[in-house]
């Protein structure tokens, strides 16, 4: 059985306007934030989320917990997640993980001083076909000028951490968690290095399917195709698969798959792809 998703739409005080465009979808009034984020792929018996994320001001400083800490303060799961870089304005890029020699004294010496946090983490530029993985406790923010698609625990937990001194519609900071985020922060240095965070490049250079990232929720794979490209692969299902759509109009045992869109696949022995327009797929497990 395939299940055509409709996303969810979510207005940011940060967000662009390349979903907009890309998705063909309405365009916004002067009175409504800009899309931040089109969840593609939500849905309550599934152990992850998956969305695009559209970005014209720097998200916030935060982080995730772990799903220790979730269960016990939150009655929810933790929230690792991962980022594959679809489009990025030249020079921009994503904070991630504290700079060496950055200890939590530090962090709280410049939260009492109000000084800009984003000096304390490491800054990646980005391109498109870049890879992070995002392990809860780790501290990041999405930098401006980033399309991205993103794949996480199925969870909504984020702590704000410092939000840029910026003010909302109605002249007010938003609201920050401090000591929660100082409780989940991993000070590790080597949980605060490019190889914890299993970075990668040049993913859409590549044509053919390949294995990107497993974790215990989401276990995923990149189809790259080329024009009238055909991928045939057996599947065996434990649980249900997701496509989430990166670019260029694909057929899926016979159901068409739009660009920038998604579909659930439960039920099916194999798994064929025919790619209408060149383009990648993300294949969720």
């Amino acid at each position: 059985m395939i299940q055509k998703l409709s996303p969810t739409i979510v207005r940011k005080i940060w967000g662009g306007k390349n979903l907009e465009q890309l998705k063909r979808l309405p365009k916004s009034s002067q009175a409504l934030e800009p899309i931040g984020e089109t969840w593609e792929i939500f849905l309550e018996h599934l152990p992850y989320l998956a969305k695009f994320i559209d970005t014209d001001q720097e998200l916030s400083i935060q982080v995730h917990p772990g799903d220790e800490y979730a269960s016990l303060h939150e009655n929810s799961l933790g929230k690792t997640e991962c980022w594959i870089i679809l489009d990025a304005a030249p020079g921009e890029g994503i904070f991630l993980g504290l700079k060496p020699g950055v200890a939590k004294e530090d962090l709280l010496k410049a939260l009492a001083n109000q000084s800009a946090i984003n000096e304390l983490l490491v800054f990646y530029p980005v391109k498109a076909g870049d890879f992070f993985y995002v392990p809860a406790g780790s501290i990041h923010a999405i930098g401006k000028g980033i399309l991205l698609a993103e794949v996480q625990q199925n969870s909504g937990i984020t702590y704000r951490v410092w939000d840029w001194n910026r003010l909302d519609d109605a002249g007010k900071p938003r609201e920050l968690h401090v000591n929660k985020s100082l409780d989940v922060i991993n000070f590790d240095p080597a949980a605060n290095s490019e190889v914890h965070f299993k970075k990668m490049s040049n993913l859409f250079s590549k044509i053919g399917f390949h294995e990107i990232c497993k974790h215990s929720h989401f276990h995923l794979y990149l189809l790259n195709q080329a024009l009238r490209e055909m991928h045939q692969q057996d599947i065996k299902l434990n649980r249900p698969c997701s496509l989430l759509n990166l670019g260029g109009k694909k057929k899926v045992n016979g159901e068409i798959l739009e660009a920038y869109s998604a579909m659930l696949i439960d039920s099916e022995v194999k798994l064929q792809i025919e790619a209408i327009e060149a383009g990648s797929t993300l294949i969720i497990f």
